[in-house]
Order: structure tokens, then C-alpha cells, then sequence
């Protein structure tokens, strides 16, 4: 009998053993939904229609992109976080949704560290310090210099204070120890509008955003956020250069609602990171968007988010950032 007893405890293992392995070899049987917070034609949009296109090759199942722009990304992310962790719905999510949108909003309808489950990372976006071609600012020390001894003149054209690019105006301030005049827009075109026009002397910027104006020479890039210069823009200083430890990208991720089967999970950081690792798929992606050097694992991408959430925290607080 406690043979028997064995016998059958191993075949009860083996089987729970299997049944994820099965079941995440056998997803996906029907279509995989990719929710996004940006409208259709930006830049998430274009990068996460890209990659979807790419996996449901690989899968043999359309992955659907649905839009759910406004609120700051909050519409999105909260659709996302309510849909049914089956497997099928996932959160295409940026920097914004997933970490800073905790230190500047109080009352947000999702919280990202309990809502979401990490799948894994898609790569970096590098932003960029940009004046417009008949500028007489010709490289990062003389736009410092000039800010320095002039004391809340210089115009930086951002997003407004609760994007990226409007954080990474009043870090640059602080760590400076300048004081600049930053102008909000409601869009990322028309502050781009008014720098070429000359109605605000800098820009603050993703680098795709403005990739097109510089290449034809309306815009000069005079820095880089990210830690190194970045591929195409080689001439173009890295903050960092001049202040150590200076490091600012905008990222995009993939999470999934809560409570996600983690053989589905890791079946799709897998074969996330087989599409993000394909030499083609990396310079497209560079051309409208990320850099990218693959998924990561879903620890990596864990210990990413904690890491973020500790670094904003501790800005929120040197920056004396209220949520509002």
C-alpha cells in the first residue's frame, strides 16, 4: 500500500508539474489583446503595433492593440488592470503609467505594484536637449553657462510638469543649481512648433519626436539624457559627460493584470525577447523609438520597476514634488 501510495503521490506531482507547461504551450488559442494609454499614430503606438505584428506571427494569433488614450495614461492602465488575468489581456505601459504617475497624482484609479504583474522590458527612450538652428547657443556648456548667468530667462519648452520631459526640465534645474523658465505644451508638435520659431530657446524631448527636425536641420541637439551618447547621434554629448551619474530615459514595458498564469507570463517574455533580440526588429525599433537589448527576464524586470519606484520616491522628495 505505501508503495501504491507513492506510486500515485509521483503521478499527481508529475501531472501539476505539467499542467502550466502544457497550458502555456498551448496559448495562445484565441486573439491576445495589447492595451496602450497613447493614441493611434504616436510613438507607443507605432512601436507596440510593430511588436504585436511580429508575435502573432510567431504565435499564430492576431494581437489586437487597443487605444485607450487621456487621463495622464490613467485610462489605459486602469482598463488593463480591471481586465480578467486569463492570459489574453496585457498592458503595454510607459514609465509614466507604471512609476511616476504614483509621486504626482493622489488619487489614482490603479495602483501599479499591485494591479500588474512584470512580463518584461521592450527598451529605452532617450530624450534630448534641443535648440533650433538660428540659436547662438552652440553646445551643452554654453546653454549651461548661459543659464547660469542668466537666472530664470531661459525658456525650456516640455510636455507640462507631470510628463517626462517636464520632470527631466526641473531635474536639470536642480542638479544644475540653475534656474529656468519652463514652458508647458499640450503636445509634444507644438512645443517642437514654437522652439523652430524661436517663441522658446530650448526643447526638451524624446529623441524620435524630434529625429526628422534635426536631421533637417531646423533643430541642433546639444545633449543626450541617457548615461552614453546614443547610435546616430555620436557627436551628441551625454549629460552625463559633464554631470556624473546623470541618467533619464523614457522606457516601455509589458505587465499583465494580477494574477496571470506564470507559465503564460514567462511564455511571453520568452518569446518577447526572441522578436526584441532579432537584429532587424532592433534597428526598426531604433528608427521610431526604443533601444533595445531584449526582454529581460521577469525578475529583471521586477527588480527594474522596484529600482524606479526607489529613485522617483527619493526625487519626489529632493524635488519637493506634491501629488495633486
Amino acid at each position: 500500500m505505501n508503495r501504491r501510495h507513492i506510486q500515485l503521490g509521483a503521478i499527481v506531482l508529475a501531472l501539476s508539474l505539467a499542467a502550466p507547461l502544457a497550458a502555456a504551450q498551448s496559448w495562445p488559442s484565441k486573439p491576445v489583446k495589447l492595451i496602450l494609454s497613447q493614441p493611434a499614430g504616436s510613438g507607443p503606438d507605432s512601436v507596440a503595433r510593430l511588436i504585436g505584428d511580429q508575435l502573432s506571427r510567431k504565435w499564430g494569433q492576431p494581437v489586437i492593440v487597443e487605444n485607450r488614450p487621456g487621463g495622464q495614461n490613467a485610462i489605459g492602465a486602469q482598463a488593463a488592470a480591471k481586465a480578467a488575468p486569463d492570459g489574453y489581456t496585457f498592458y503595454f505601459a510607459t514609465a509614466a503609467a507604471l512609476v511616476t504617475n504614483v509621486y504626482l497624482f493622489k488619487n489614482l484609479p490603479y495602483d501599479p505594484q499591485k494591479n500588474f504583474t512584470p512580463v518584461g522590458m521592450i527598451g529605452k527612450v532617450p530624450f534630448a536637449v534641443s535648440v533650433n538652428a538660428a540659436s547662438k547657443l552652440k553646445s551643452w556648456p554654453e546653454l549651461v553657462a548661459f543659464a547660469k548667468s542668466n537666472p530664470g530667462k531661459l525658456t525650456v519648452a516640455n510636455e507640462g510638469p507631470k510628463t517626462f520631459s517636464g520632470m527631466v526640465t526641473r531635474i536639470l534645474g536642480s542638479n544644475l543649481g540653475v534656474e529656468v523658465n519652463s514652458v508647458p505644451f499640450s503636445s509634444v508638435s507644438a512645443a517642437v512648433t514654437d522652439t523652430i520659431g524661436g517663441q522658446t530657446e530650448v526643447l526638451v524631448s524624446d529623441v524620435p519626436s524630434v529625429a526628422q527636425m534635426v536631421s533637417t536641420g531646423k533643430l541642433r541637439p546639444l545633449a543626450v539624457t541617457t548615461a552614453r551618447r546614443i547610435v546616430g547621434w555620436d557627436a551628441v554629448p551625454a549629460i552625463a559627460e559633464s554631470l556624473p551619474g546623470f541618467d533619464y530615459a523614457g522606457w516601455m514595458g509589458i505587465v499583465a493584470p494580477a494574477g496571470t498564469p506564470a507559465a503564460v507570463v514567462e511564455r511571453f517574455n520568452r518569446d518577447l525577447d526572441t522578436v526584441l533580440k532579432d537584429k532587424d526588429m532592433t534597428a526598426r525599433l531604433l528608427a521610431i523609438g526604443p533601444m533595445t537589448e531584449g526582454a529581460g527576464t521577469v525578475p529583471q524586470m521586477n527588480a527594474f520597476l522596484t529600482e524606479e519606484h526607489a529613485r522617483w520616491s527619493k526625487l519626489s522628495v529632493e524635488l519637493n514634488i506634491l501629488p495633486e
